[in-house]
Formats: structure tokens, C-alpha cells, sequence
């Protein structure tokens, strides 16, 4: 019998649909790769994550370790990874926003090569003197660098690191000059504060909230907008009338740009959902990491906050003199 001839017009249409049977994704495990070495706090947050997406996805996450060159060597090979939802990334400070303010030829673009997914957490930075500084305040502390200009010592954690950019913020709000001392780890420099080898740090509030509770350093200030929920009694930058000194630390999720939207959506649901977990915000407090706000969760609010962290990063760089102006 001869097909109609309206049965016949259907058959391309037909061809080209996509199949009602289609597997869902995800249909096998997934990578979570981490761009440094094992043991860091980024590495702890993405463990953290990973075993809530798991259940939620119905599919391994696996936290895959790949350090090299500050982030930069995985953030290349994820970007130049297929997109297809098989492959995320941690994307932080160092391989989203640092990186590509002060190296040169890094070979790809945080904004271009990368979809978001979501932001999960910030790290706050202080402001920390040693114990014996003669200064009881922020407001004290500007007022005794002016006195010793060029001679109060303050660390970071290296050359280029979030510490060292906002040494470089803080000095030029205040009209300060600092000796910018770097060290290899937030650990070496508050041996040296507690030795009284170095005047103050600028470090993550993790590093440093431990030792101010137990008197063996002060932290002077917090550099968040509001005082912190992780630590209320600290006094913000601000209060001490440093306007616009907002500083942290920051981690999110990454995929390689261009991912299937279905892919993209099922991810950014997951990550959300783990994230509103009490259970999950517990383990991320208690880390000294503040859980983003729910907008900042999605897509398009860490698409939102990168597009504006990146040029101020890069002008921080420029104040830094690690970047041309």
C-alpha cells in the first residue's frame, strides 16, 4: 500500500527529532576537578559538595586533584575539555580572577571559556597584628603606619595571592605605605607574627580566627561589607572608616563553556540544592567560609558576581604593580 502523501512529507521531520528514549544525564560519574594540591581549603569545600551532589544527581562526583602554576594548568585543560557535563571545576580566586590579571599568555579567558554554575562560599580576610603592636584598633594601626611610614611590615600568602591584592587595596584607600612581605602559606606567616618577626597580615579569617580567640594575635578587622555572622564581635574596615575594603576568598563551580543546557540546568539545580543543605552550611561555616547568598547560587548570579570581581581584581593588580596600567 502507498503511504499518504502528507506521511510521506513527515519522514525528514521525523529523522531529525531527538528520540522520546534519550537518556537522562547524568548516566555515569562525574569529575570534580580541584586545580591544586590536595589538603588546601578549596580542596576540603569541593569534598564537601561532592557527596550531597552525588545523592542528589544519582551519579558519582569524584574530586580529581590537579595542581600546577596557581591554577592555571587544569583551568587550560578543563577549558580546551569537551562540554558535556562530564567535567567540572572548583573555580576560585587564583584561576578565575588572580591569574588572568597578572599572568601574561594564560591561553584562556575565565569569562569566555567558562560556564558558572553557581557561587558556593566566601572566605573572608582580616587585618592581624602581632601581639605586642602598639595599637589597639584599625583606626590606631593607620594612624601608627603613618608615623612609621614605609617601616610596618605586613604578609600575604605570595606574590600575586588575594592577600597581596588586598595589601595593595588596603594601601591605596588609606593613602598607606607597607612592606609587603610574602610568604609561601597563611601557616608561615602567622609563625612569624607570633614570633614577632612581622608587624600584621592580611589573611583569611580561617587562618586567623583560631590564634585571635586564643590571645596569641589580634585581628584588627574583617574586610566584608557587614559584620560577619562567622564572627560578630570583629569589626569591619569600614567601621573604621576604610570605605570599600570588601576582601575574601572565594570558590565556586565551573564547566567548560557551552555545556548542554539540560546538563547545565540539572548541575546548577544540584549545586543549589547542596548548598541549602543546614548540614552542608554547617560544615562550610565551620571551615571559616560564609555560604553565598541564594541568587549568587545560580548561573547567572555567579556569572553576574565574576563579571565584576574580574576588572576589580585586575585593577587591585595594576595597584600592586603586578600588571601594566
Amino acid at each position: 500500500m502507498i503511504a499518504p502523501r502528507r506521511t510521506l512529507l513527515a519522514l525528514p521531520m521525523l529523522a531529525t527529532a531527538r528520540p522520546a528514549f534519550a537518556a537522562p544525564f547524568p548516566e555515569r560519574p562525574i569529575r570534580l576537578v580541584v586545580p591544586y594540591a590536595p589538603g588546601g581549603n578549596t580542596d576540603v569545600l569541593a569534598r564537601i559538595l561532592s557527596q550531597p551532589m552525588s545523592e542528589i544527581l544519582g551519579q558519582p562526583v569524584v574530586v580529581e586533584n590537579r595542581a600546577g602554576a596557581g591554577g592555571s594548568v587544569a583551568s587550560l585543560q578543563i577549558a580546551r575539555t569537551r562540554s558535556d557535563g562530564y567535567t567540572l571545576m572548583v573555580g576560585s580566586n587564583g584561576p578565575m580572577t588572580v591569574n588572568p590579571s597578572i599572568q601574561p599568555a594564560l591561553g584562556y579567558d575565565p569569562l569566555r571559556d567558562f560556564a558558572p554554575l553557581g557561587l558556593a562560599c566566601r572566605t573572608p580576610l582580616t587585618i592581624v597584628v602581632k601581639p605586642g603592636l602598639p595599637v589597639r584598633d584599625l583606626r590606631e594601626f593607620i594612624a601608627y603606619a603613618q608615623e612609621n611610614r614605609g617601616q610596618v611590615t605586613v604578609g600575604s600568602s605570595g606574590v600575586g595571592s588575594s592577600g597581596h591584592l588586598a595589601i595593595a587595596s588596603f594601601a591605596a584607600l588609606t593613602g598607606l605605605t607597607l612592606q609587603h612581605v610574602p610568604y609561601p602559606s597563611g601557616a608561615q606567616i602567622v609563625t612569624d607574627l607570633l614570633a614577632g618577626n612581622m608587624d600584621s597580615a592580611i589573611t583569611e579569617i580561617s587562618t586567623a580566627m583560631p590564634l585571635h580567640r586564643g590571645g596569641q594575635i589580634r585581628i584588627l578587622a574583617i574586610a566584608t561589607a557587614a559584620r560577619s555572622a562567622l564572627a560578630p564581635d570583629l569589626p569591619t574596615a569600614e567601621e573604621a572608616g576604610v570605605r570599600g575594603f570588601r576582601e575574601a576568598a572565594f570558590i565556586g563551580v565551573v564547566l567548560p563553556a557551552n555545556p548542554p543546557p539540560e546538563a547545565q540546568a540539572t548541575l546548577a539545580a544540584a549545586l543549589a540544592a547542596t548548598l541549602a543543605r543546614p548540614e552542608v552550611q554547617r560544615r562550610i561555616n565551620e571551615t571559616g567560609s560564609e555560604v553565598a547568598a541564594e541568587q549568587e547560587r545560580t548561573p547567572a548570579g555567579f556569572a553576574a558576581f565574576l563579571a565584576t570581581e574580574l576588572p576589580r581584581t585586575q585593577a587591585a593588580a595594576v595597584r600592586a604593580g603586578l600588571r601594566p596600567a
